[in-house]
């Protein structure tokens, strides 16, 4: 059976799952059109306030492309950069997304798995997780659109560490050098993500589109025009904003509408 991409909507969060278990949630090359499809489409539906991105099972978060395919449609430099342009269509889709994303990582998380991960806000293991890139060993590169969020997130160290030794780092390690953002144990991991989705779901959604454009923003490193400075004010001016004050005075949970 060919694996698939599954989105599922629960309230105003969104789980996107790579579903192909039996070969450690690999991806095929449909697979990696269905997944930038899928957040391309989430990131434009304004209810959404969280993106869950998760492999199926518990032993695998994502194992890459699926090496079985590669005779086939990625035997050549011709055929791979063809190939690539779906990968990296998603990849973007995931960086650009103005939805927090979380990449829940149990399991496995190599090569296009952690390529996914890295361009994601957070990267959520269990203490069982495993992250790597051995790609050296099947004689293979990392293009640039491949490396980018990588080195972002790891800096050139870390991402050097990981291409030229290609071993795989337990989540403790990872931690401990920047790859991911928390670790849960394997019989709290569940609600332990459970908390830090409600936390974001909770807030207000217009408050984190922003955030993660301005953070973005700041990370080119050019001048701030007078539009982008003033930008940072418009929260003012929203529904949200009044709704966020007003809620606190009262000593209520707040009912966020995202205007």
């Amino acid at each position: 059976m060919n694996g698939r991409i599954v989105v599922q909507r629960d309230g105003h969060v969104a789980t996107i799952t790579i579903d192909n278990e039996a070969k450690r949630n690999a991806m095929t090359q449909a697979m990696w059109i269905e997944m930038g499809d899928a957040v391309l489409a989430l990131s434009r539906d304004m209810p959404v306030r969280c993106l869950v991105l998760r492999g199926k099972g518990t032993q695998a978060f994502g194992s890459g492309a699926d090496i079985d395919e590669f005779e086939k449609i990625r035997s050549s430099k011709e055929q791979a950069i063809e190939f690539g342009k779906h990968g990296h269509r998603a990849m973007h889709a995931l960086r650009d997304c103005p939805i927090p994303t979380i990449a829940a990582v149990r399991g496995i998380c190599v090569g296009g798995g952690l390529e996914l991960a890295a361009v994601c806000d957070f990267r959520i293991a269990s203490t069982a997780s495993r992250f790597g890139v051995p790609i050296a060993r099947l004689g293979g590169v990392l293009a640039y659109p491949e490396l980018e969020g990588l080195l972002r997130l790891a800096g050139p160290q870390l991402t050097l560490e990981l291409l030229l030794e290609g071993r795989l780092m337990d989540s403790a390690e990872a931690y401990e050098k920047g790859l991911v953002t928390r670790v849960f144990p394997e019989d709290g991991y569940e609600a332990g993500l459970q908390r830090i989705v409600d936390n974001i779901a909770a807030g207000a959604p217009l408050s984190a589109r922003w955030h993660k454009k301005f953070v973005a923003r700041l990370l080119q490193g050019s001048p701030l025009s007078e539009a982008e400075l003033n930008e940072g004010y418009d929260c003012f001016d929203t529904d949200d904003f009044k709704e966020g004050y007003r809620s606190f005075l009262a000593k209520r949970p707040p009912l966020f509408k995202g205007i």
